[in-house]
């Protein structure tokens, strides 16, 4: 290939609360990516400013090799190497798409679906607020909304009973609002143990959620099959997981019935197009996890366009600031679904005011229970 196509230096920003990348090639085409989970961002730059001296002078068409030479470069591994990995694999797809003149998901396969179902996040400290959150959703379009039955301060709470009790009123009471017009998807965040966790979720059966999201920690597929075997509701998990290696687990052992990659974090598109086809084998579902910035968004779109086992996808809503300002021309939201851009590459430009906004980093907030004990967040 000429010179002319080769990278030419890569561009780490700290925006806001995440970790934005753009890839300058010497014939002017600039990838856009995403990578890292919130609270790391600072370390996952440094991995991405450490690998781009690898990058420079590189063709960026060789999408997995470079993936490939930089994952085993090194025996340090998991999600920091995983975060820079992945935002790197995102803009170098952007690139490939620019280049060519396509979308992603036409280099993938083709579109499978013009448009997206989106679930929307609702929330609010009292049972009430979070009534009210769902059925403003509900008016929007959206046909899915997903929140946390647990209060803001459940972790103070000395009764197990009293903070089950109050997770199946607060369900309860979502599900009679919006009754038939939208699905609910429970979200646990990995804040109980199997045993509780089984024993809450057969509570919950009554109200069908869509999906039981994170009951336990991650680390034991053995053990989340336990949780999927005894209650009846689809589990959703995966978030937390930077390589096909523990998807294959989780598959494996019938863990659940939603794999949840996560853009940034599992090896970009590459990556969760690869697990993707791994949850299809086995006649399992993909809701992508989104760090939710408007690249990732984008990122996302492109995976659910191009894949046939899609079933959602996450979205808090962009039409705020900052993320109301980050891209030129944001993608567009009809009646709770994206519809699947046709530009090339991501099909989103940024916009160079909003990135001179300043940095806005995520504070660790692990909470701690009425025991001083370490409770998951």
């Amino acid at each position: 290939m000429p010179d002319s196509t080769k990278i030419e230096r890569v561009e780490t920003i700290l925006w806001d609360r995440w970790l934005l990348i753009r890839i300058y090639c010497e014939d002017g085409t600039v990838g856009i990516g995403e990578g890292g989970v919130h609270g790391w961002q600072r370390p996952t730059k440094t991995m991405v400013d450490t690998m781009a001296e690898y990058l420079k002078g590189k063709n960026p068409d060789y999408i997995e090799h470079h993936y490939q030479w930089l994952y085993r470069s090194s025996h340090f591994m998991g999600s920091v190497v995983q975060g820079a990995l992945s935002a790197i694999d995102i803009a170098l797809w952007d690139i490939k798409g620019k280049r060519l003149g396509v979308p992603i998901y036409d280099l993938m396969g083709g579109k499978t679906r013009d448009k997206v179902r989106c679930y929307m996040h609702v929330g609010g400290t009292t049972k009430n607020e979070l009534v009210e959150s769902a059925k403003g959703a509900v008016a929007e379009g959206f046909t899915a909304v997903r929140f946390t039955p647990f209060p803001p301060d459940y972790y103070l709470h000395k009764s197990y009973t009293e903070w089950a009790d109050e997770a199946v009123d607060r369900v309860g009471a979502v599900k009679e609002a919006v009754g038939g017009d939208a699905d609910i998807c429970v979200e646990i965040h990995r804040q109980m143990a199997p045993a509780e966790s089984i024993w809450l979720g057969r509570r919950l059966e009554q109200f069908n959620p869509f999906f039981y999201e994170d009951p336990m920690l991650p680390d034991s597929p053995a053990r989340m099959a336990q949780v999927a075997d005894q209650c009846n509701i689809p589990i959703a998990t995966g978030e937390r997981f930077t390589t096909i290696f523990e998807y294959e687990q989780l598959l494996e052992a019938n863990a659940t019935s939603y794999i949840r990659p996560d853009l940034c974090l599992c090896g970009g598109l590459s990556g969760s197009k690869k697990v993707s086809a791994m949850a299809e084998a086995k006649h399992v579902k993909v809701i992508p996890h989104n760090p939710l910035s408007p690249v990732s968004t984008a990122a996302c779109v492109q995976l659910d366009a191009c894949i046939p086992n899609f079933a959602l996808q996450e979205y808090t809503g962009e039409s705020e600031p900052p993320k109301s300002d980050l891209l030129i021309t944001p993608l567009k939201l009809v009646d709770g679904y994206l519809m699947v851009p046709e530009g090339p590459g991501l099909g989103i430009e940024l916009n160079e005011v909003a990135l001179s906004g300043p940095e806005n980093p995520k504070v660790l907030d692990t909470p701690i229970g009425f025991d001083g004990s370490v409770q998951d967040r």
